[in-house]
């Protein structure tokens, strides 16, 4: 029997994380284990200085009072006691596009499972001021996972599906979106007048791109993005090459 792990940076009473776990019942046994409670941007942080500690909620549900990368790391070596044949992370209250992913818990989840060698996808819903309909989106990611279980996906690739609200048009595979990112940060007073300073979402100009995540969610497709947790630039790495960095003159500094 297949064996799913379903994680999120919601919490584990999102009810995103639970569609999810219902779509993903009948490809096998979905065990889900969730942070305790919302760790939304945390990015791909594990908890290193406390203790963490995991509580079981119902059947099959875990909840832990750590990060998602924690959540998989403690599924896959104190529950599983091995590797599972699939990790999904989601589904996330709003879109994780462009280099939002570097941010992303959810996407963080999804990344943890590829660094363990598991074919791993995270799942991202378009923000709404009103109720979610996780339908759409959990049905979609089953299709696309019942396809990576079937043919599997080159280690250590990953993918980031983002799901436009509504009746999807269809699916694109696509690449990052780039944009110009400002960081918004407002200062405010407490009761006793000192400042304290909250960081907003930002303000975006996306870039046009015609196989970017951005444009695809835009015309009502489906975004799916194979990632991979290689940062190396390799086109820089060619162009260091070519000013023979590696034989550049270098003094040790003196120690004292």
């Amino acid at each position: 029997m297949t064996r799913i792990l379903i994680t999120n940076d919601d919490g584990v009473r999102s009810d995103g994380i639970h569609a999810l776990a219902a779509a993903f019942a009948p490809l096998g046994d979905v065990l889900v284990v969730a942070p305790h409670i919302e760790a939304s941007a945390i990015g791909h942080a594990l908890t290193l200085r406390r203790p963490l500690r995991i509580e079981q909620v119902s059947e099959s549900v875990y909840e832990v009072d750590g990060t998602p990368t924690d959540c998989v790391n403690i599924a896959v070596s104190k529950l599983f006691g091995s590797l599972p044949d699939l990790i999904l992370s989601g589904i996330n209250k709003g879109y994780n596009l462009g280099d939002d992913v570097t941010y992303s818990g959810t996407v963080s989840g999804a990344l943890e499972g590829a660094l363990l060698g598991v074919p791993s996808i995270a799942v991202s819903l378009e923000r709404t001021m009103g109720a979610y309909d996780f339908g759409p989106a959990a049905s979609a990611a089953a299709s696309i996972a019942s396809l990576v279980l079937r043919s599997g996906l080159p280690p250590p690739t990953f993918l980031s599906i983002n799901v436009p609200t509504g009746k999807p048009k269809g699916i694109r595979l696509t690449v990052q979106a780039k944009r110009n990112h400002v960081t918004i940060v407002d200062e405010r007073r407490d009761p006793r007048g000192k400042p304290y300073y909250w960081i907003e979402e930002g303000e975006n100009n996306w870039e046009p791109h015609d196989r970017s995540d951005f444009q695809a969610v835009r015309d009502g497709f489906i975004s799916v993005t194979p990632l991979h947790p290689d940062l190396t630039d390799y086109d820089a790495l060619t162009r260091l090459q070519s000013l023979a960095l590696e034989q550049a003159p270098f003094d040790s500094p003196v120690s004292r």
